[in-house]
């Protein structure tokens, strides 16, 4: 295994709601996935050291950075300064206004001379279908050339010099002085589209042109939000990342941008995230919404809504990006894993599991947007009674939860909850809408489930909810309970609840999801950082204010400076883990943020 894998924390994402990659501070791109963020790695040593590919631009001398995103985008300027001098490094994909043209699925790279003058280096490495190819490098024109494998292309060009270095791969060094730019381009493409002589490549006009042609479509974007409140600018960077996991064509918003990075370190709780959760969409028109993006928030509804629609039968709890149903979990041996950790893995099993919570988050979503005066059609309609038929007949039965536990299923109080939710909404909207339905008996079965809930699923020796039947332990799931209705935040019972979680599953303030040795995997987990915003949100909307801002600035204190954050956390080593960057801690913190923010408005009221 190498040593070489830098922490979760050194990189940064660019994304352009089609494509994704991750930019390390000291400028290489060490996993990148085209045309689309699911798509098969063209650069991905970030899972094999040797294998994966990459392409780097940073000073031949020794340097110091930094970086910042430039202006509410997702542009990284990395700031490069050395003993000659100073340079900054832009990375990005170019963005252009939907509708009007093909999305460019370039990477531009673009070196700009601050000071004195600095001796560069780049070295571009492919190497497609996670590492499995080595392309075919050949020359295009001057500094221009196509790599070719498999079905993937690459058009790479710079205005500097470039040369083929060991038949697979790229390099070149250009001094650059104060006042100058580099430009270099790579342009996903289908390699049919490259085979046929010199293929144009744009200039160093153009290239400047679609700089600036995505600042402005950034500013734009980010002024439809309405933030607000102590932690506007952690909720806007968290905004932009939710919008490059976004896929532009069909509104799915993916887990995370990547696939295999370790819960636990070296182990093998490694998971391909590059997929759109049912449960995820209910977070996520709620935090969008508030944030004033509607109409990200209602590209993903209307996606959830294409992709479950049809027989509630066939639900999945999880799609490809592209509202794929077929999602096959493989496993590539040849790859050794971020430091080490195996297997790498592709596709994701937990497709196959039942989740009994999906019936409540998707009439919860179907709430929420009749609320806003979206109200379902009769075909769709016709379909959510399906789920609270689907509801009825299954909410007895035992799943596999939140956690997509991989063991037995077991009755876990959460998915309970959420099918007292689906009933729940489900009555409300039938009220409201003048629909027949049988409404005695849903609220017959609606009432039985929060019996059974409170009879099975509360510990009454301690007053406190409990993670599953008969299993008196916490789970972080829990503190989701009111955001249904179930019971208040301010109910005593959820206070205590609260307060047990934090007791049992605290782990130097950060809340793990469940105690470690209840999935049966190897490897102890580490904090799971979403869960530390549920907890934020809490005891924000409990009125425990000074709490839910100490909470919430403790995990706003483990993301990267670039505002970026992981899945999970390790409090040993005091690094990121698991996929990167991660929608659902994001969606967290947006809610946690507006919580607080909520809070603090109404004590200035009164």
């Amino acid at each position: 295994m190498s040593d070489s894998y830098p922490p979760i924390s050194d990189y940064g994402y660019i994304a352009d709601c089609h494509s994704s990659a991750l930019v390390s501070v000291h400028g290489s791109i060490d996993w990148c996935c085209m045309p689309r963020l699911d798509s098969r790695s063209c650069f991905g040593r970030i899972l094999d050291w040797k294998k994966g590919g990459y392409c780097r631009i940073c000073p031949r001398d020794r340097y110091e950075t930094s970086r910042k995103y430039l202006e509410n985008s997702l542009v990284i300027e990395t700031t490069f300064k050395s003993g000659e001098g100073e340079v900054r490094l832009l990375d990005f994909f170019p963005m252009r206004e939907e509708g009007e043209h093909e999305p460019y699925r370039q990477i531009l790279r673009i070196a700009e001379g601050m000071k004195g003058s600095v001796k560069i280096l780049v070295e571009i490495v492919p190497r497609f279908n996670y590492g499995a190819i080595k392309p075919w490098i050949r020359t295009n024109g001057d500094n221009s050339f196509v790599a070719i494998g498999g079905s993937d292309g690459l058009l790479i060009s710079g205005d500097f010099h470039l040369e083929i270095r060991n038949r697979h791969g790229l390099a070149g060094e250009v001094l650059i002085e104060k006042g100058q730019r580099f430009y270099l381009s790579m342009l996903w493409r289908k390699p049919e589209d490259l085979d046929e002589g010199p293929v144009e490549v744009p200039g160093t006009t153009e290239l400047d042109r679609r700089l600036d042609e995505t600042m402005e479509w950034w500013r734009k974007w980010s002024s439809q939000g309405k933030i607000s409140g102590p932690y506007a600018p952690q909720s806007m960077v968290s905004a932009l990342v939710l919008k490059g996991l976004s896929n532009a064509p069909t509104g799915a918003i993916a887990a995370a941008a990547t696939t295999s990075l370790p819960e636990s370190p070296g182990g093998s709780r490694n998971w391909d995230y590059r997929f759109t959760w049912v449960r995820d969409s209910a977070f996520s028109v709620r935090s969008l919404w508030e944030l004033g993006f509607g109409k990200e928030a209602d590209g993903f509804r209307r996606f959830i809504e294409r992709s479950t629609a049809g027989s509630a039968d066939e639900l999945q709890i999880l799609f490809g990006l592209g509202g794929e149903r077929r999602i096959q979990e493989v496993e590539i041996a040849e790859l050794e894993g971020y430091r080490g950790a195996s297997p790498v893995r592709i596709g994701n099993a937990a497709r196959g599991q039942v989740q009994l919570d999906v019936y409540g988050e998707l009439l919860d979503l179907s709430w929420r947007w009749h609320d806003l005066g979206y109200s379902p059609d009769d075909d769709y309609w016709e379909f959510l009674v399906e789920l609270i038929k689907g509801t009825v007949e299954n909410w007895k039965n035992p799943d596999s939860g939140i956690w997509e536990m991989r063991g037995n299923p077991r009755h876990f109080v959460h998915s309970k909850v959420m099918c007292w939710s689906a009933l729940d909404r489900g009555i409300k909207l039938a009220g409201e809408l003048g629909r027949e339905v049988p409404s005695d008996d849903w609220i017959k079965v609606r009432d039985e489930i929060k019996s059974v809930v409170e009879e099975k699923g509360y510990d009454n020796d301690r007053g406190v909810f409990m993670q599953s039947f008969g299993n008196p332990k916490m789970d972080a799931s829990l503190l989701l309970i009111p955001l249904t209705g179930f019971v208040d935040f301010g109910d005593e019972r959820m206070v205590r609840t609260v307060d047990a979680v934090r007791d049992d599953l605290s782990e130097d303030g950060l809340i793990r999801r469940y105690n470690p040795e209840e999935d049966g995997l190897e490897g102890k987990e580490g904090v799971f950082l979403a869960c530390s915003f549920w907890l934020a949100e809490c005891l924000a909307r409990q009125g425990r204010t000074e709490e839910a801002h100490d909470v919430f600035q403790r995990v706003v204190s483990k993301g990267n400076d670039l505002g970026l954050f992981s899945e999970e956390y390790d409090t040993s080593s005091g690094e990121m883990l698991g996929n990167f960057p991660q929608g659902l801690t994001h969606l967290s913190l947006i809610a946690a943020a507006v919580a607080l923010a909520d809070v603090e408005s109404q004590s200035k009221k009164q």
